[in-house]
């Protein structure tokens, strides 16, 4: 049976529960971020955030933060630990505006090298290990530092087996990633392209699945971007299409005006207490729903 790498160590995919492929629970984005809501630092706020999920039957959660977003891995392991909801933590690198310096200098070969260990070793001086990789790509274009990092993560995904998640900026350049990672290699049925309802275009989401990797769409709650009555109907796109075991759907809860723990909404219960059950009072099988938080992520994050 496929096995999933959680912060506390690898368990069965079919254990995973409820789950959300890319949230964030810890975090802390370098200086060149103002915006400091986007800060998650409070262990009791998180942790609460937690707790609630786990009281709704939530009970799995990836937290997206790199390794130039402020990433801990023995916060993510003590995290796991005090509310019982499995913790997947994850490698690899955001978008170029982040990245600390010493990426630019070093080799691809190194940045191989660092990723594999967070898989294989554990994460920030912790033992807790990353279960996946993150890429990410900027809003239209690939900058040179991202094509370095992107082939670094294919490299070490190859070598590890861990699944690949890529951040893409308003939901561009998904096509042109996986351009990048096909070219070395990696089957992309491991890749999942992130933020894809942020462009909310129903035929380059099919062009996507129909490469072979899974589509996130992880806005359902942000109306300021467009209503949820839009994703519905991209959801349904998706369904009517043939593609409903590769859609994952999440959240990405990354702001404390965001989370119930941090004095803000509509947190980490949304997804499993109101729009879940609205995807099926707007006739999307309910066996097809479950796919997508059950299913779908335990097929994609079962690499190891």
């Amino acid at each position: 049976m496929a096995k999933v790498r959680t912060v506390l160590g690898d368990i069965d995919a079919n254990d995973l529960g409820f789950t959300y492929p890319h949230e964030h629970l810890w975090c802390s984005p370098p200086a060149s971020q103002p915006d400091r809501d986007l800060e998650l630092t409070t262990y009791e706020s998180s942790l609460y955030e937690l707790q609630l999920f786990r009281s709704v039957g939530g009970g799995t959660v990836v937290d997206g933060s790199p390794l130039d977003y402020g990433r801990n891995g023995a916060v993510l392991k003590r995290l796991a630990q005090d509310s019982g909801v499995h913790v997947l933590g994850l490698t690899g690198f955001n978008k170029h505006v982040y990245y600390p310096r010493w990426v630019e200098i070093v080799s691809v070969e190194f940045l191989v090298e660092r990723m594999v260990k967070d898989l294989t070793e554990g994460m920030d001086g912790s033992d807790a290990r990353a279960g996946l990789i993150k890429g990410g790509s900027w809003y239209n274009v690939i900058h040179p530092l991202e094509r370095k990092t992107t082939v670094a993560a294919a490299r070490a995904s190859l070598e590890t087996g861990a699944p690949v998640w890529l951040h893409t900026e308003a939901g561009t350049m998904g096509m042109e990633m996986l351009d990048i990672l096909e070219s070395e290699g990696l089957p992309l049925e491991r890749v999942c392209v992130g933020h894809s309802d942020r462009n909310a275009d129903p035929y380059y989401h099919l062009r996507l699945l129909d490469r072979g990797a899974y589509v996130e769409f992880d806005g359902p709650g942000k109306v300021k971007y467009y209503p949820d009555s839009v994703r519905v109907e991209l959801i349904r796109s998706v369904v009517d299409h043939g593609f409903a075991d590769k859609l994952l759907i999440s959240g990405d809860m990354g702001r404390q005006s965001y989370l119930e723990g941090y004095g803000g909404g509509p947190g980490l219960r949304f997804i499993k207490t109101v729009f879940a059950p609205r995807l099926v009072d707007e006739g999307i099988p309910a066996d097809v729903v479950d796919k997508f938080f059950h299913d779908n992520p335990a097929t994609w994050l079962g690499a190891f």
